[in-house]
């Protein structure tokens, strides 16, 4: 039998929100069910997906899919010839994604511990994919060497993943800090470091 996309959706939905809140340990396929309006305890999920495990696996790699522009920094700003431009373009979009993605970030937080040979895979692709690129864009953009751009990258992208995480996760932010000061202040901080003769 094929799964129905919509259910399988669904399921996919309940259980990336859910484990987000409760951790993997902490929720039961019956939740999952009950969250996707299938009849918990039926097996209903087991339709769509062999295991638990399997559903984790299937969403993790879901939300990755939808960051794929992401990793692909440098088709997406496509070059408007202003760096201060572009800085702010790319993290305002940097933030965008990762808002739209807190439970994928939630979980690959929650879970590296304890079921690291699933999260690993999906840090690598979301984080060193994204560090690479956006290093290739910087080197490119603002003529940097590769070094130098690597370490502006790793500075600039650090930033805005902790700013995430805090705020997000965490649930903490500065006092006074709003994304539009903070976007303001890290094109500045990034400016200066890709372009200090002219600072």
């Amino acid at each position: 039998m094929t799964p129905s996309t919509p259910t399988r959706d669904r399921i996919l939905d309940a259980a990336m929100r859910l484990f987000g809140e409760q951790g993997y340990r902490g929720t039961s396929v019956a939740q999952i069910e009950r969250a996707a309006g299938l009849t918990p305890g039926a097996g209903g999920l087991y339709h769509h997906f062999r295991t638990k495990e399997a559903l984790l696996r299937a969403g993790i790699e879901r939300n990755l899919n939808r960051l794929d522009a992401l990793r692909d920094i440098r088709r997406v700003l496509g070059g408007l010839g202003d760096l201060r431009a572009e800085l702010t373009l790319s993290a305002r979009y940097v933030l965008a994604e990762l808002d739209g993605e807190e439970e994928l970030l939630r979980i690959m937080l929650t879970e590296a511990r304890s079921r690291p040979e699933i999260v690993e895979d999906a840090v690598r692709q979301l984080v060193n994919t994204t560090f690479t690129e956006f290093t290739a864009w910087l080197r490119e953009s603002a003529g940097v060497p590769e070094e130098r751009a690597a370490a502006v990258a790793s500075v600039g992208l650090g930033a805005l993943f902790s700013s995430r995480v805090m705020s997000g996760l965490l649930k903490v932010s500065p006092v006074g800090v709003d994304d539009e000061t903070f976007v303001a202040t890290w094109v500045e901080m990034m400016h200066r470091m890709l372009t200090p003769e002219e600072s």
